[in-house]
Parts: C-alpha cells; structure tokens; sequence
C-alpha cells in the first residue's frame, strides 16, 4: 500500500526538482552573459531576477502561437 502512494509522489518530485533546476540554470545563464557583458554584479543580479519573470510571461503566448500554427496546418 505504501508503494502505491510512494511512486506518484516520487514522480512529482522528479518534476518539480527537474523545474526547479531549469530555473536556476536560466538564472545563472542570464547572470554569467550580463556579467561577461558589463563585469556588473548588479547588472547580472538583475538579469538573473528579470529573465525567469520575463520568461515566465511570455510561455503562454509563446504555447498559444504554436497551437494556433499546428491547428492551421491539421485544417490544410
């Protein structure tokens, strides 16, 4: 009984520990190019803040774009 409940919680720790390492890797991404750019802890601090956000944002009308595209080629 308990390995049935283990498995799905397993599974959405895996994700959320997957999610949560793309996030930090886009983060210091962000803040190792702003960084080499202008040798500015504060301008790679705020990159690093600015993108996930920015990011974050934009996915859903990034996703929507692509349904629309993949919709107009399945009617043609």
């Amino acid at each position: 009984m308990v390995k049935a409940v283990a498995a799905p919680y397993i599974g959405c720790m895996v994700i959320a520990a997957k999610s949560m390492s793309q996030v930090l890797l886009h983060m210091a991404v962000a803040f190792g190019v702003m960084y080499a750019v202008t040798g500015s802890l504060a301008f790679g601090g705020l990159a690093a803040i600015i993108e996930p956000v920015v990011n974050v944002a934009l996915l859903p009308l990034h996703d929507r774009l692509w349904l629309r595209i993949r919709r107009r080629l399945a009617a043609a």
